[in-house]
Order: C-alpha cells, then structure tokens, then sequence
C-alpha cells in the first residue's frame, strides 16, 4: 500500500539515499532532489504528499524554495519539514515564518522524522481536505479559492472535467488500476497548466472521477482542449494491447451476456469571468456542469453498445 509521495531535497547523496530506502521500505513512493530549483520543478510535476527540505542547497537556499512553494497555488497545501544542521532559534522562527510545518535538525533520530513524516501527511489530509490519491484539494479548499477569486479583480475560467467511463474500467481491471489513473490524471492537468497555463493557476479533485482547473490564461480553451487531447491519447495506455487495439472493453452483462464499452475520454464544462457575472459558488460549479452534460455524454449513454453471446 502506498502510504504517500515524499520528496528529499537535500544534497548530501548519502543521506538523501538512506532516506530514500528507509521511506521506500515503510511503503511511501520516494523522490530525491540534490538541487532547490529540481525540487521545485518536481513538485510542480508530480504533487508530493509533503517535502523534507534542507536549508544548505548548492543553487538556492531551502527558505527560498518554501517560499516559492508557499507562494505558488498548486503548492502551497504541501506539508514541508525543514532538515538542517543549524540549531539556532532565530532559523526555526524563519522557517516556520515562511510556512514549514516542522523543523528537524541533524544529526536526527530516523524513528523521530518517521512520525513527524506521518503525522505532517495526516494533519494535512485532515485539515485541509487533500485527496490522498491525487494530492488535490477537494470540496472545502476549492470553494475557499474560489470565494477568494469572487472577491478579486483578476479574470479566470472554471472548467469542470469528468472521466467518462471510469467505473466501468474500475469494473473491469479494478480499483488499483483506477487509483493509477487518478495520479495519471493529477499528473497531467500539472504538465498542461505547465505548458499552456499560469503560475496561479489551481486544480482541485472533487469527486472521484472529477477534477477541476480554474485558470487565468486568456486564452482558456486552450487549455481544455490540450487536457482533453492529451487525456484521450494518453489513457490508453492505461488499458491492455487488445483492448486498446480494439477500441472498446468487454462487460459483463446480465442480459446480453457481454456488451461493448468504449475506453475512458474526458468530457469538460467551462464558465469564464470574461463572459459571466456570478452570485455564488454554486452557480460557478452548476453552469459549468451543464455545460458539461451538454457535451459529449458520458459512460451510460455508450452502454447499449451490446453484442449477443
């Protein structure tokens, strides 16, 4: 069982590599980066659930990479625990100023960062309402930002996106397989706001098949239209050779035996400040499902495709 993602920044290689097969051993996924400005290019690219940081970097300083974590939307929910020689007061307080959660100092008692690692990812997940799969904020988080964004002067886009047929993958290759397409999908909305978004640009996760950007690039459509196209190709990977050359998986069904369903697409809702004026969070959330469903339709739609046996 995975019991979450940590990323090391430090530059030491022999302490970075014992942290990494002590934490792998326990069952979390572990990144290492020896570089401030690696880490924050990782944790851009793949949410970690929290990061070990130390202060001593050969590029940039671990107070600065908090706060470019701090400062940036996508990021600023991870749990951070500051490693460092240095004992001095006035370097906690600066740590701890900037938002780190914890401060350990070396040399460290390995079993001590273990709880203070497990405790900082549950406080997290608890008070903040993170997704553990994908490291996204869910419900509480998302209407938070999004009351902040109502009270602001800056233009943004809300756009909804729903995997369709999700659960009949989850019934056909299970829910492991599942969670893995719900990273793959955190992953990639990062890798398209990297690529045709802004810095302050947010992504939540809602529900379990649903996923959500708000974005301030002007030109939004691009944005979804990248996710979809990227979503719908990349997907693929996620099913068997067979069934990714046919098209389609078999089901069973109680009727027909078995029936056709199509592979996993993404089908999106989009609402802009640029062209609505809104009262409330729930008709931002609303408007942009609608228009989702009037999209393409999702998995009940396509499951009269049957065959007899």
């Amino acid at each position: 069982m995975n019991k979450g993602r940590i990323l090391v920044v430090e530059d030491d290689v022999d302490i970075s590599n014992m942290l990494r097969i002590y934490f792998g051993g326990l069952g979390y996924e572990v990144q290492a980066a020896l570089r401030g400005g690696d880490a924050l290019v990782m944790s851009r690219k793949q949410l970690p659930n929290l990061i070990v940081l130390d202060i001593m970097l050969p590029d940039m300083n671990g107070y600065d990479v908090c706060k470019e974590l701090r400062t940036t939307t996508r990021t600023s929910h991870i749990p951070i625990i500051f490693l460092t020689q240095k004992d001095e007061r006035s370097d906690k307080i600066a740590g701890l100023e900037l938002g780190a959660d914890d401060y350990i100092t070396k040399p460290f008692d390995i079993e001590e960062l273990r709880l203070r690692v497990q405790n900082a990812i549950a406080a997290a997940q608890r008070q903040t309402q993170i997704d553990s799969k994908s490291n996204l904020p869910t419900g509480r988080l998302i209407e938070d930002h999004l009351r902040d964004l109502m009270h602001g002067d800056k233009a943004w886009t809300y756009i909804d996106a729903r995997i369709d047929g999700f659960d009949t993958f989850t019934d056909v290759y299970g829910f492991v397989a599942g969670d893995e397409v719900i990273r793959f999908m955190s992953i990639l909305i990062g890798e398209v706001i990297d690529a045709v978004g802004t810095p302050g640009d947010y992504a939540g996760h809602p529900g379990r098949d649903n996923f959500i950007i708000i974005t301030h690039a002007t030109d939004a459509d691009k944005v979804r239209e990248r996710l979809v196209e990227r979503f719908n190709e990349d997907v693929r990977q996620h099913y068997s050779f067979i069934d990714r050359e046919r098209g389609y998986v078999l089901v069973p069904d109680t009727i027909y035996g078995e029936r056709k369903a199509p592979l996993m697409t993404l089908t999106t809702g989009m609402v802009s400040t640029r062209t609505h004026q809104f009262a409330d969070i729930r008709e931002i959330t609303e408007l942009a499902a609608e228009e989702r469903r009037r999209g393409v339709s999702g998995e009940s739609s396509a499951s009269p495709i049957v065959t007899s046996w």
